[in-house]
């Protein structure tokens, strides 16, 4: 008995001191960071109409795969509000590298990804940096729909899922369920309560919402448009999405996503040599 005791003792300490540097770095790494800006406003950052090179529009539902070069950037526009848009990317020069969702979160000290931040490959790249966010709220850690979680949430695991979505769009690039990895759902406002458990925002999505993602890499990207499993509503109805591509500006020297941290600097100086 004194044995467990002493056992546990020592384990809550272990744990405790682990938790104080971590807290210490986070405080480091996010102190030397440049200050966020304010989320896109949803009537701002109007695109040239001649610097569009596609536009699409992704069913309720359904699923996309497109190649996007680097310099351009991808609109995920969330026209009706709809809760979760679930994307998969890999480097399309070389696609055993692909989106971390782990190294995203760690590296910035933030599981927040919002205008200013950038998405870490494995490898330590930056595969892609949010350039316009009028939402802010998107999430990192729970992932997309399954057909599991659509039985357990909408009694019917027929129902178009991320999971099976991103699959399909990775087999258009000869990719199968061994490139997949968790996904980043966009306009998925959850975070965790004081328990740790993960819960829904209500009243933060907006129709007209949209989020920029400018490729700094040649990337292969896979867009599911199905609910997030957290989503409050309890019937499927997606809406339909746009999702628009067009020609960045070139990017300046103090860009936000290259210089919001050291971190993301790093990143940048890992993925740049690869096109020079």
């Amino acid at each position: 008995m004194s044995m467990t005791v002493n056992v546990s003792a020592n384990t809550a300490a272990h744990i405790e001191q682990n938790r104080s540097r971590y807290l210490e770095l986070k405080a480091a790494g996010q102190g030397s960071q440049r200050p966020l800006p304010p989320h896109t406003q949803r009537n701002g950052a109007a695109l040239d109409a001649s610097k569009i090179t596609h536009r699409e529009v992704i069913p309720g539902g359904w699923y996309w795969p497109v190649r996007i070069e680097r310099g351009q950037t991808l609109r995920l526009l969330n026209v009706n509000a709809t809760p979760g848009i679930s994307v998969m990317i890999w480097n399309a020069d070389d696609t055993s590298e692909r989106y971390n969702a782990g190294d995203t979160v760690k590296v910035q000290w933030t599981a927040e990804l919002r205008k200013g931040r950038v998405l870490f490959s494995d490898m330590g790249r930056v595969l892609a940096s949010i350039t316009e966010d009028t939402c802010g709220r998107h999430d990192t850690l729970v992932g997309g729909s399954t057909s599991k979680s659509n039985l357990e949430k909408y009694g019917d695991a027929s129902l178009r899922n991320s999971r099976d979505n991103l699959m399909l769009a990775a087999g258009k690039y000869g990719l199968s369920r061994r490139d997949l990895a968790p996904a980043i759902t966009f306009f998925a406002p959850v975070s965790t309560d004081a328990e740790g458990r993960f819960v829904w925002n209500e009243g933060v999505l907006q129709s007209g919402d949209f989020v920029d993602l400018r490729a700094d890499m040649n990337l292969l990207i896979a867009v599911s448009n199905c609910p997030h499993p957290l989503a409050p509503a309890a019937t499927y109805a997606p809406s339909d999405i746009e999702a628009i591509v067009f020609q960045a500006e070139p990017v300046q020297p103090d860009d936000l996503c290259r210089s919001l941290s050291a971190e993301a600097s790093r990143g940048f100086e890992n993925t740049d040599p690869l096109f020079r």
